[in-house]
């Protein structure tokens, strides 16, 4: 059965290790060289292996491993045996220095500086018989109720065209618009709450209610008042509204106004906006940056901008819709390789550079590889150090999208580039969205002055889209300000310890309670498994009742057998918040029957003394 996981595993190293075959998968995300599954999958013990033997490895795997020697002598490999998320296990022809690294959390070969832990865990085989099964049942009763309205024997208005539409184009594919009325609606109740209140930690909801299942609403004119926000993309706690955090940006409405009217080569250039862009510069690390109005444009219309005819996009299979946009309107060659793996990649690459452009066999322009830095459905963390070391191998173009990791991860709050302890100037392209962790709007682009004088020349933005608000610019001022400390406080950096604590805090637990999580460790993005289509409705209703608003996720935005409840855990949050809707997801897990993990659990619940990032202003 074709899950998405099966074919994640932990990075390799670029010099030649080879990675565990497809279907295991890594607790660690560490890199090992060929495995050999054990009979037994639980014994240890060890065996001994020559340098020699190991280089034959890697040859088998068309990799040529040179044969590591100590004063002339090859050292013997150990066997590490490693517990996967299936409960399986197999034993790694590791060398002892490698053992020790792999031991402390460092991962092999050197690429990585860091741990780097990833859970992709695999549901039991009934869960996704029954998931296939509870869509085929939908479809019947479906196609039933369609037959139903034909025969006139229930009535919907709105379930069928009127008489004046048909001879109109259908706005939907047959497919769609069944899939539409028949089982989207029924739960169409779960989206587009209307919130009347900041996106802040707890949010205020206008209560509304459907009198012909899900087709219409009405509004009761009560509100809902403190529910605890689990689905808003405000990582730092950046949307507020407090009159002494705010004060700069009301200044600069009454200032300059609340619009422009004019684009950026135009009359709307203002001097806010040059002060963005050098504070930008400054917090990446960078020669230049250029900020646009809309961040899903900033992708868009900066892409094609950057290539196109002639030239070649690698894309990760799970990007953006604005990447993908960016890259079809480029004329460019799209080449989509599987998600957050090196190794499909390099073949990618490989075969790029051997053959060159179609028909032709003319050497490419460009090759432009896109990423981002946590991919917002799957909770993910790019795997930079092996994307960089194959950029550069190649001698490829790296375009990184940090829209969700920008703010939100990494010492200090500057994303994956951080995070990895690399260097701004290893990636070519460095893109960016402040409609999250800076609770604004807007984009911006980074890196060389060169790259970035083009794209002022060239970009679509830049001469047709409308400038940046002033008030939204001084906001990011305000919350990028912050997080340098240029303000005279710590506020801003114990917020990015404050999120990277919570995180933690909320996916331990998580494990614990036996729910299956998707994503890195260190992601703020952490998407719960559902998997059955009629649980996704039942789960944000009864969330929903307990005050907590959660955003629920299913086909066709997931794969179909993938439904997902998706967390954005917040600086904003208390550990009382937190504490509260754990609480109400183990009693709802038991409930609904969610929590299908097969790792062990503690035999008793741990204690989180974790260590205070409290700083003194």
């Amino acid at each position: 059965m074709g899950v998405r996981g099966v074919e994640k595993w932990g990075p390799s190293d670029l010099k030649g290790e080879a990675p565990s075959p497809p279907g295991e998968m890594w607790n660690e995300g560490v890199a090992c060289v060929r495995c050999t599954t054990s009979a037994q999958g639980r014994k240890e013990r060890q065996e001994v292996a020559t340098g020699q033997q190991r280089e034959g490895m890697g040859k088998r795997n068309g990799l040529v491993l040179p044969p590591r020697r100590n004063g002339g002598q090859s050292k013997p490999l150990v066997a590490k045996c490693k517990r996967f998320e299936n409960g399986r296990s197999r034993r790694a022809l590791l060398y002892p220095e490698e053992a020790a690294i792999q031991e402390n959390g460092v991962t092999n070969g050197g690429v990585y500086k860091r741990s780097f832990n990833e859970s992709f865990e695999q549901a039991p085989m009934y869960v996704h018989v029954l998931t296939f099964l509870g869509f085929v049942v939908a479809t019947l009763f479906g196609y039933l109720r369609d037959f139903t309205r034909g025969c006139g024997l229930e009535k919907c208005i709105f379930a069928t065209e009127r008489e004046e539409q048909k001879d109109f184009v259908p706005l939907y594919q047959d497919f769609e618009n069944f899939y539409n009325r028949n089982l989207y609606v029924r739960i169409r109740d779960n989206w587009n709450r209307p919130i009347c209140s900041v996106p802040g930690p707890q949010i205020d909801l206008l209560e509304r209610v459907s009198d012909d299942y899900n087709w219409t609403f009405r509004f009761t004119g009560r509100k809902l008042k403190n529910i605890i926000n689990m689905g808003s993309y405000n990582y730092l706690g950046f949307a507020e509204t407090e009159p002494g955090v705010i004060k700069t940006v009301n200044t600069v409405v009454n200032k300059y106004g609340s619009g422009i009217c004019s684009a950026r080569q135009e009359m709307g250039n203002l001097d806010k906006h040059v002060e963005l862009e050098n504070l930008v510069a400054r917090f990446l690390g960078v020669e230049a940056a250029m900020t646009f109005g809309m961040g899903f444009a900033t992708n868009s219309t900066n892409i094609p901008a950057l290539v196109g005819k002639g030239c070649l996009i690698l894309s990760d299979e799970l990007n953006h819709a604005s990447l993908v946009l960016g890259a079809r309107l480029s004329g460019a060659t799209i080449r989509v390789f599987k998600h957050n793996n090196p190794q499909n990649l390099e073949n990618l690459l490989k075969e790029a550079v051997i053959h060159g452009q179609p028909r032709s066999r003319r050497a490419w322009k460009k090759i432009l590889i896109l990423v981002e830095g946590i991919y917002s459905m799957e909770g993910s963390i790019v795997r930079l150090p092996e994307i960089v070391a194959l950029k550069r191998k190649y001698k490829a173009y790296l375009y990184l999208d940090e829209a969700h990791s920008i703010g939100a991860v990494g010492p200090s709050g500057r994303g994956v580039v951080e995070y990895f302890g690399m260097n701004a100037e290893d990636v070519d392209v460095l893109m960016g969205t402040f409609t999250k962790s800076f609770g604004a709007a807007g984009g911006y682009i980074a890196g060389r002055k060169e790259l970035v004088d083009y794209i002022r020349t060239y970009s679509h933005s830049a001469t047709y889209a409308v400038s940046m608000c002033p008030p939204v610019a001084e906001q990011i001022i305000r919350a990028m300000k912050c997080l340098m400390g240029l303000d005279g406080s710590t506020q801003g950096l114990q917020r990015v310890h404050r999120l990277a604590e919570n995180t933690r805090y909320f996916r331990r637990r998580l494990h614990e309670l036996g729910f299956i999580i998707y994503g890195n460790e260190d992601s703020p993005v952490v998407p719960l498994l559902l998997y059955l289509p009629g649980k996704i409705g039942a789960f944000s209703r009864r969330m929903l009742a307990k005050s907590i608003g959660v955003v629920v996720v299913g086909f066709p935005a997931t794969p179909i057998g993938e439904s997902r409840v998706r967390f954005c855990v917040s600086a904003a949050h208390t550990r009382e918040m937190l504490d509260k809707v754990l609480q109400a997801l183990d009693e709802l897990g038991d409930f609904l029957t969610l929590k299908y993990s097969r790792r062990p659990r503690p035999s008793r619940s741990q204690l989180y003394d974790e260590m205070s990032f409290e700083l003194d202003d």
